[in-house]
């Protein structure tokens, strides 16, 4: 396992007692579980948006060449960009929770 140093003005706010009184990895952990969380919700937002925008799903939207019937205009564009990226981003984010979930797992063991 690696080491991290961090500077004493981390440390200090690492030992906020909002964080709980766990150690340090534990309380990183649970910072990193708060922002994946927050980054799903966020793509969650996104796909939803464009769900209703476009009433259809992406792969609907793909396999019609939504983009393509629409000239391709900046907006249609965008919003296929956009929609890709919470995608992704929703699979990354859920991959990430499960990794951290199975780490708490092996340290709990």
């Amino acid at each position: 396992m690696g080491e991290v140093m961090l500077s004493e003005g981390t440390l200090e706010l690492l030992r906020d007692p909002m964080l709980g009184a766990n150690d340090v990895e534990t309380q990183i952990q649970y910072l990193l579980e708060a922002e994946y969380i927050r980054r799903l919700g966020r793509y969650q937002r996104s796909n939803a948006m464009l769900t209703e925008k476009y009433g259809m799903s992406f792969d609907e939207f793909a396999g019609q060449h939504v983009v393509k019937q629409k000239g391709y205009t900046w907006e249609v564009e965008k919003d296929a960009m956009e929609w890709e990226t919470a995608l992704g981003g929703l699979e990354t984010m859920r991959e990430r929770l499960l990794a951290l979930k199975k780490m708490r797992g092996v340290h709990r063991g």
